[in-house]
């Protein structure tokens, strides 16, 4: 990548100066709000699971866990199509447009009680293509705003702490809504917040253009989209995804989950064949991104991951075996929210004064030490015991790796791929949340005995949890590496400087 491209624009530049405080404080609120709605959508779904559950007559976990993947599916494979929308269209109109859209499938969401379970499936995977269309544009709008620098650093931190506390008031409000009136009304409150936060952003977020420079026909819209990729792309996570989470349900045995599985994985082959090989206008621009970033995001997809395995057995061990209702869990679950917040500050200060591969290291073991502390936590201990540390210790994994990654992806790529850039990280975290949740499935289906017992139901959790604990080492181990390799290159690099230094000398 030319050097020039590392520069920022200069209206990117000056475009937050031109804000007048009140605006500015109005725009970062509507845009984290992006954040938050897309967050909160997890966090409303998992305090009433069983309240949910039990209003359509399910009690299969395995269908169960698809009121909670099916969004996160979405949300993953679509953001990367999404970021280029933005790139395309504009910011402003896809982020708008992800909060209407987000607003109509909450609705309808909340109508599905007066059908079955299988439209409130069908309305919450839609619901991620809101999310899909708000987090990437959320975060472009944000990268294409402000210049690089202390006060970037602290706005993505910002916008990263939203994430903790959106999940904590989703739960909160999810379990208000459902145990003491009526669980629709989670959903449509949430239809309400959404078109609310449309009207604003379109009175306080900017319109940031570029010049996409493509041919206007149909065929030139599609190759400017990269639809051949995207199909490939999306197509290739939705099988895959779909054959992990269905396995726990109806087996291996199965002769359609594997084959589901193999097509997905020969159209993610194919993706990559046409982003390197096909495509005019690839989706994504490997040519923008270093080794190091790939670290990154393999760290990123390994924290993640174990996140998503962790925050779903939390809330069914906490409800079915402390028997806490969901307010109760509410209730406990609130140290994410201030822990949050304080880690997000830390981690934007520590952003200009340590390396990201430390940033990592230290956001990996928190993963790893969440997952480690409610894995061994008995059935009957206080909750002021391991419980209670392991919700100080979690936000510290969510809220550095999201930032430091977003960050260090936004600084990498030139502004018309800022879309793009903050796509590949949601979509790394949301689809690796969903996926996780496959594996973890699997596991626990094959350790459990057919959970015929709370012993044999509690083994299976058990067993998710340490396959959590695997995902956070293995996070751990790639990001040492990267630290590593990033001390060993600064001292070859001063090395040869020296050695160039010492030859110039000799030469006079």
């Amino acid at each position: 990548m030319k050097d020039n491209d590392l520069r920022p624009v200069e209206s990117a530049q000056s475009l937050a100066a031109t804000f007048s405080p009140i605006r500015e404080v109005l725009f970062v609120a509507v845009v984290c709000m992006g954040q938050f709605m897309t967050q909160t959508n997890i966090g409303v779904c998992l305090s009433p699971l069983d309240i949910v559950g039990n209003s359509f007559g399910i009690t299969d976990p395995g269908v169960l866990s698809w009121f909670m993947a099916g969004y996160s599916l979405t949300v993953g494979t679509f953001i990367l199509i999404s970021g280029r929308c933005g790139d395309l269209f504009g910011y402003r109109l896809m982020f708008i447009s992800g909060f209407c859209w987000l607003a109509v499938w909450s609705l309808v969401a909340g109508l599905s009680v007066y059908s079955n379970y299988i439209l409130f499936i069908f309305a919450r995977v839609l619901q991620g293509l809101g999310g899909a269309m708000l987090l990437p544009n959320a975060l472009a709008l944000l990268g294409a705003t402000y210049q690089p620098g202390k006060r970037k650093n602290m706005i993505f931190a910002i916008f990263g702490a939203a994430a903790p506390n959106s999940a904590l008031l989703g739960t909160v409000f999810g379990a208000l809504f459902s145990q003491l009136a009526w669980w629709p009304w989670t959903y449509w409150s949430q239809a309400l917040v959404s078109l609310v936060c449309a009207a604003l952003g379109l009175a306080v977020i900017p319109s940031i253009h570029h010049d996409a420079h493509y041919d206007k026909s149909l065929l030139g819209l599609l190759k400017a989209l990269d639809a051949l990729g995207g199909v490939c792309g999306i197509g290739g996570l939705v099988l895959v995804n779909i054959a992990w989470n269905q396995a726990p349900i109806v087996g291996w045995s199965e002769p359609y989950v594997y084959v589901i599985l193999i097509v997905g994985i020969l159209f993610i082959a194919a993706f990559f064949y046409v982003e390197f090989c096909v495509a005019e206008h690839p989706l994504i621009p490997f040519h923008a991104f270093s080794r190091d970033v790939s670290f990154v995001l393999g760290c990123v997809a390994c924290g993640w991951g174990s996140f998503g395995i962790w925050i779903y057995y939390f809330w069914r061990f906490q409800e079915k075996f402390r028997l806490a209702t969901p307010l109760l869990a509410s209730a406990e679950f609130v140290p994410v929210g201030p822990m949050g917040i304080i880690a997000c500050v830390v981690t934007g200060w520590l952003m200009g004064h340590m390396r990201p591969g430390w940033i990592m290291v230290l956001s990996m073991s928190a993963f790893t030490l969440g997952n480690v502390l409610i894995a061994i936590a008995p059935v009957h201990q206080t909750y002021w015991a391991l419980t209670f540390v392991c919700l100080l210790v979690i936000p510290w994994g969510m809220d550095m790796s999201f930032p430091a990654a977003t960050l260090m992806l936004s600084n990498s790529v030139e502004r018309k791929h800022q879309g793009v850039g903050a796509s590949l990280v949601t979509t790394i975290v949301n689809y690796s949340i969903s996926l996780s949740l496959g594996f973890a499935g699997t596991v626990e289906v094959h350790v459990n005995n057919g959970g015929r017992t709370p012993a044999d139901v509690l083994k299976g959790y058990r067993g998710a949890l340490y396959m959590a604990i695997g995902l956070g080492g293995l996070g751990m181990f790639l990001s040492a590496i990267y630290t590593f390799k990033g001390y060993r290159s600064e001292r070859l690099s001063k090395k040869s400087h020296d050695e160039d230094a010492k030859q110039v000398q000799n030469s006079f």
